[in-house]
């Protein structure tokens, strides 16, 4: 399994053993029970041999009822080892399939943004379904098929030479031809399954995408289009796989060669020994039972090999999910408590891809009022976003520091600074339940009354209470069944249940018409007076009133300053105003 010194493998086994946990007695019940399993199945020739050499042939009535019960009690014996070692390595099996998904899950909620970056959604799905059930047969069969047969192989070639002397030379012949043949094939496919299981997960991202899209897809008539897409990935896919398994198809041919040129060079070998008095029938039936089960046994090592060659791809892929090490983790006795709001950049830049590497910000000096009301305004990839995630650490500076209450961020036990940071991001997620199990991911244990107020404040209670089942009206997964703006005012309510010190608008009020903007602006300054809000808009009217307002342009602060300051001394922003105020009184006049 670890293939000779390969270190990547050998680590990679490594990774993936530390899954099997409480299951390791279950595995070890099936290697005994394997072993005695064996141990049966080669005595059951010797005695079916001395039964006819001694009971049959002479006809022995005695012999032939004592060794016949033998052999049935022997029979017996191999079926319950076998049918124990197959409930135990298909419950060992099982669970290591169990922790490999519980461990990735775990590991991936740990993950930064920075790491989930790296590995795409349909990827980790396919790392924890398809790949993890390849690895769940493989390792069924190692524990049970790969120990079994290395064991029938040489017990039955023992057995062979001992009763077939000379002629058992011909094993020594077929099995090396018959092994090499076996591992060209398997080893042959190695990279072909590799490359199958990477148009996994791009075909898995083409399903997402299509099916998460799809009034866009159908509204611009795209369906042929994506019907072609996923055709040719899933064409690619059947290409790779009628390949591999074309070639994996000559194992079964070879082995029957194999099974018949020994059984006929066995044969006519035997029948001579016989009837020059040098071997019984007996010895040569046995011997025929032994042919067979060295060659099954050949044959089944063959497909534990082909198997693992076929899981190599997804343990490694499945390893790497597990190695992936959070970029961002708490501080070893990191603070605890989150004492105010207060924000200070500090020469800070920051790049996606590491330092040097295409900075997103630039040189950010920026300092921040416990209680403040701050706008954001800029264009489009300007690292509005950018800059307010890494108040909470969702990413690390590249240079500089981030404080908040006077402590850097990476100083902070994450639990407590993220639930002392409450963020509305760009893209609103609505988890399938009630509104009231999405309101709790704000505060598990809120009241209906607090619920109730923090919808009051995101202007969303006057449409909950219009339907039919209120807060326990039914999400669907995603919020698909609500508007923009109704998801966008969950997701503010569910924000504000935290009672944060520092409240995060990543242009969260896009999809609400003005009015409704200015009313969720309203209620924030008045009920949540302490708290510091950073509203992150692409209006000017959502952040004219806010104490300060920061312009970002490609990744520098523009300028900072109040409405007023910023139409005197600020030529993106006037511009971005006038442009906004030409085209909301060209809309009036049309009303009119």
């Amino acid at each position: 399994l670890k293939e000779g010194n390969d270190p990547i493998m050998t680590n990679t086994v490594k990774q993936l053993s530390k899954s099997v946990r409480e299951y390791k007695r279950d595995a070890i019940l099936t290697l005994v029970f394997v072993i005695g399993e064996v141990a049966m199945d080669v005595v059951i020739p010797m005695l079916i041999s001395n039964l006819i050499d001694y009971g049959i042939t002479p006809g022995n009535m005695d012999y032939i009822y004592t060794v016949g019960f033998q052999l049935v009690v022997a029979c017996l014996v191999a079926l319950a080892l076998g049918v124990l070692s197959g409930r135990h390595a298909a419950k060992a099996s099982a669970g290591f399939a169990k922790n490999l998904r519980k461990d990735m899950y775990y590991n991936v909620q740990n993950f930064a943004f920075s790491n989930i970056d790296k590995f795409s959604t349909p990827s980790i799905i396919t790392r924890m379904t398809t790949d993890v059930t390849n690895v769940q047969m493989a390792f069924q069969m190692v524990i049970r098929v790969a120990v079994r047969s290395p064991i029938m192989l040489i017990s039955a070639l023992f057995m062979a030479f001992r009763l077939g002397g000379k002629m058992a030379m011909v094993y020594l012949i077929v099995i090396p031809l018959l092994g090499f043949g076996l591992y060209f094939i398997s080893t042959s496919v190695a990279k072909i399954f590799k490359r199958a299981f990477k148009r996994y997960d791009t075909l898995n991202a083409v399903v997402q995408e299509n099916v998460s899209g799809i009034r866009v897809v159908k509204s611009y008539v795209r369906e042929d289009y994506e019907i072609k897409k996923f055709t040719d990935m899933s064409d690619g896919m059947r290409q790779d796989f009628t390949k591999a398994e074309t070639r994996l198809a000559l194992n079964m041919p070879m082995m029957q060669l194999c099974i018949y040129s020994t059984m006929t060079a066995i044969f006519w070998f035997g029948s001579r020994f016989i009837l020059s008095g040098g071997m019984t029938t007996g010895n040569l039936m046995s011997l025929v039972t032994y042919t067979m089960q060295m060659l099954n046994s050949m044959m089944m090592l063959s497909m534990v090999f082909t198997m693992i060659v076929m899981s190599r791809a997804s343990m490694e892929r499945i390893a790497e999910l597990l190695r992936e090490t959070p970029d961002i983790q708490s501080a070893p006795d990191g603070v605890s408590e989150v004492k105010n709001g207060s924000i200070e950049f500090k020469n800070v830049s920051f790049s996606y891809k590491g330092e040097g590497t295409n900075p997103s910000l630039m040189d950010v000096n920026l300092s921040i009022r416990s209680g403040e009301t701050i706008g954001i305004i800029g264009s489009t990839g300007s690292a509005k976003s950018t800059l307010v995630q890494l108040i909470p650490r969702l990413y690390d500076t590249t240079e500089g520091e981030v404080l908040v209450s006077g402590v850097n961020v990476k100083n902070y036990d994450l639990e407590a600074l993220r639930n002392s940071v409450a963020m509305v991001l760009q893209k609103n997620v609505l988890f399938s339940g009630t509104i009231k199990t999405n309101l709790r991911w704000g505060d598990e244990n809120a009241t209906e009354e607090e619920m109730i107020t923090a919808c009051k404040h995101a202007q969303a209670d006057d449409f909950i209470q219009s339907f039919p089942d209120k807060y326990d009206s039914r999400i669907e997964q995603g919020g698909t069944n609500v508007s923009g703006g109704q998801k966008q005012r969950l997701c503010i309510a569910r924000a504000l249940l935290k009672k944060p010190k520092i409240l995060i608008l990543d242009d969260s009020t896009s999809a609400v018409d003005t009015k409704t903007d200015a009313m969720i602006r309203d209620a924030l300054a008045n009920d949540l007076a302490d708290t510091t809000k950073i509203i992150v808009a692409q209006r000017v009217t959502s952040i004219q009133d806010a104490d300060r307002i920061i312009v970002m342009d490609e990744g520098r602060i523009n300028g900072i300053g109040t409405h007023e300051e910023l139409l005197r001394t600020n030529e993106i922003y006037r511009e971005v105003y006038t442009s906004q105020q030409k085209g909301g009184d060209e809309e009036n006049a049309q009303n009119e």
